[in-house]
């Protein structure tokens, strides 16, 4: 061999899963820091790209390579057989020992990681050697521009699409097919009992009575805890409380200090409800009165269901933290502008007046769960942040590796969302007051409203005053697992970035944040997210606030619907009567007629029993499959917050096994990784 000559064997690694051989060829090239081989074939005669198969191949050239610095991969259909993708683990190198006065052998082989699936379209694919790292400490001109290769393809194949004006925007494909392999995941569910729901598509009337609802609860939900228990207390006034605090939606009761101008209450007439000893200006100063307020709804258009007309209202909802450290109603008025015909209903009106009001409240509930608290909060923010991702932070950008096991599964759910739960003849077309025509206007209000605090764990909870509001399972537990999160990502950041001026510096980062801003939260006048970030500190913030509302926020507002929704007037989803303008005039007839239909409840629960179901291959908070968490440095701070998750599992395990009413939905054990349903 001459001095001139370089030989290395190159070791292609399939992943063992079962179906990630391929019938393909397979061609490599080798690119050095000074040159680049010509393609080598890999898989001929008896070596094949089997399942978890490890296919050798030696590479000589007589030009000057240098140090390899990236694998070029190029996938080939072979004729007459099936064009299958083919997922590569990784690809080793090692320089083998050449002739006199040549570079002695490598002692151990270089790794190229690709751990992802590849296909015949896809062209060459490059994979890159080392460590990941900022744009600043790529040491070869070859790796900046193949960093801008990367994402300038990537640009091209993951485009933006208006979905709502004033909304954050979508990916723009029209099948599920052109996500890819790599974006596109298998959710399996153990399959819902809804056996005893399936019979009542037909009926389109409403229900006969309580009994009836309670005959068909006893089949559907009787052996759901949850749900026997707010079948149970859904009428008592602490419980209204209590679900504003620990509910499927517990992101919108906020403290008053001032009460707002548009709520017609006096004084006197909360007199009655709250301690002999004080006054409504005192308890307001104490900060013991909370609002729940659904002014986002006031004037959306409700939907037509089953041939009739539903109806929505926009109500104000005032609650007091009493002596006994239960939060209770005290005051509901149902529509924003004050008036003769809308009066302010009181716990001291008749019962049926007084459970009508707190039914409204809980149907508006419904609908700004469902589509601000729930729709555009975690699985909208989850798209838009992960389109932002592929598209401006390439593969070796070590936020791309942090983010994407958290974002990646956002883009197929929400596809599946808009062209199921969304679309024409969808459960919001066909059984929810906000239907197709509301969509539209009631998330362009939503996203105007968002503030980045509300995203912010800390910043929200004491925001809205409820930090320490005793029985706040949700604030308790969503600060807990928010620290622990935050704690990651800050020793992750700072791997990476030495000192805030690398921040500053990291161009990638900011093309990232600017293109969420350009196409997320339009109409905020960019007060929702930083435009650019400064700091260490921000970033770490900003990426916190990412990995949780896509994995624990997701999991409180996911899993907890079908509990609370089982008894259906506890979770109204549409209200066929007009809102009540006089009181004394409910009657338990006028509760019965004034819930959905029987057709309507029973499809939406039916959609709820679904999207509850735990996944069979549900991947645990911070838990990882990406190689790229098992090397040392990253490993260390997987294993640290794994414990930390495993300590307040523990905790919350052992407050809930002392709580009558458990509140298990922020159990790390139970939190899934992305938005994955």
């Amino acid at each position: 061999m001459t001095a001139s000559c370089q030989e290395f064997e190159v070791t292609v690694h399939t992943s063992p899963g079962p179906t990630c051989g391929t019938y393909s060829h397979l061609w490599l090239n080798l690119i050095g820091s000074q040159g680049e081989t010509p393609p080598t074939s890999v898989n001929e005669g008896d070596r094949h790209l089997l399942s978890g198969s490890v296919c050798p191949v030696q590479i000589r050239t007589n030009e000057p390579l240098g140090r390899p610095i990236l694998v070029r991969l190029r996938l080939e259909a072979q004729t007459g057989l099936p064009d299958l993708d083919w997922h590569c683990s990784r690809v080793e190198v090692r320089r083998l020992a050449g002739g006199e006065g040549s570079e002695p052998a490598d002692p151990e082989p270089q790794v190229f990681l690709c751990d992802r699936w590849l296909r015949t379209a896809d062209g060459d694919v490059e994979l890159q050697s080392g460590k990941l790292c900022l744009l600043k400490d790529e040491t070869e001109e070859k790796l900046k521009q193949q960093r801008l290769r990367l994402l300038q393809h990537q640009q091209k194949i993951i485009r933006w699409r208006v979905y709502v004006d004033g909304a954050p925007q979508c990916v723009d494909i029209d099948s599920l097919s052109e996500l890819g392999p790599n974006l596109i995941y298998t959710h399996k569910s153990s399959a819902p009992n809804l056996l005893y729901l399936k019979g009542f598509a037909g009926r389109a009337e409403a229900w006969s009575s309580f009994t009836e609802l309670e005959t068909v609860f006893s089949h559907s939900g009787q052996h759901n805890d949850t749900a026997r228990f707010v079948r149970t207390h859904w009428m008592d006034d602490w419980y209204f409380g209590y679900q504003c605090l620990n509910g499927r939606n517990p992101l919108l009761l906020r403290q008053l200090r001032l009460l707002p101008p548009h709520l017609s209450v006096t004084p006197d007439m909360l007199r009655p409800f709250l301690p002999e000893d004080s006054s409504l200006d005192q308890e307001l100063q104490k900060g013991t009165i909370y609002l729940l307020d659904y002014e986002v709804l006031d004037g959306v258009p409700a939907n037509v269901i089953n041939g009739k007309q539903t109806y929505l209202c926009a109500p104000l909802c005032l609650l007091h933290l009493n002596r006994q450290q239960q939060l209770v109603p005290i005051a509901i008025q149902l529509q924003q502008t004050p008036g003769p015909l809308n009066p302010v209903f009181l716990p001291s009106d008749p019962s049926c007046d007084w459970l009508l009001a707190k039914i409204w409240v809980h149907s508006a509930d419904f609908q700004c769960h469902q589509l601000a608290s729930h729709y555009l909060k975690t699985h909208m923010l989850g798209e838009l942040c992960c389109m932002a991702t592929l598209r401006q932070l390439p593969d070796v950008h070590p936020l791309h590796q942090l983010l994407m096991p958290h974002v990646r599964t956002s883009l197929q759910i929400n596809c599946q969302a808009r062209v199921s739960l969304l679309a024409a003849d969808g459960v919001f077309d066909k059984a929810v007051g906000c239907g197709l025509k509301a969509l539209p206007v009631f998330l362009s209000r939503a996203s105007q409203r968002i503030q980045y605090r509300s995203l912010c764990v800390p910043d929200d909870l004491s925001d809205r005053g409820v930090r320490e509001l005793p029985q706040s399972h949700y604030a308790q537990d969503a600060l807990r697992v928010w620290d622990a999160l935050h704690r990651f990502v800050v020793r992750w950041v700072d791997l990476y970035y030495s000192a805030d001026s690398e921040v500053q510096q990291d161009s990638e980062l900011h093309h990232w944040i600017t293109d969420i801003n350009t196409h997320g939260f339009t109409h905020n006048s960019g007060v929702c997210f930083p435009q650019v970030f400064r700091t260490k500190a921000e970033v770490s913030q900003f990426v916190t606030m990412i990995v949780f509302t896509c994995s624990a926020l997701h999991a409180a507002l996911n899993f907890s619907q079908l509990d609370y929704a089982l008894w259906m007037p506890n979770c109204p989803t549409s209200m066929l009567r007009p809102p009540p303008q006089v009181k004394g005039l409910a009657t338990e007839d006028d509760i019965i007629s004034s819930l959905p239909d029987v057709s309507s409840s029973c499809r939406v629960l039916l959609a709820l029993a679904q999207l509850s179901q735990p996944s069979a291959n549900f991947v645990p908070l911070c838990h990882y499959k990406e190689a790229i968490f098992r090397d040392g440095a990253h490993r260390r701070l997987v294993e640290e917050v794994q414990a930390e998750l495993r300590t307040i599992s523990g905790d919350i395990s052992e407050r809930n096994s002392r709580l009558e009413l458990p509140y298990p939905y922020l159990c790390p054990e139970r939190i899934e990784n992305s938005v994955a349903i």
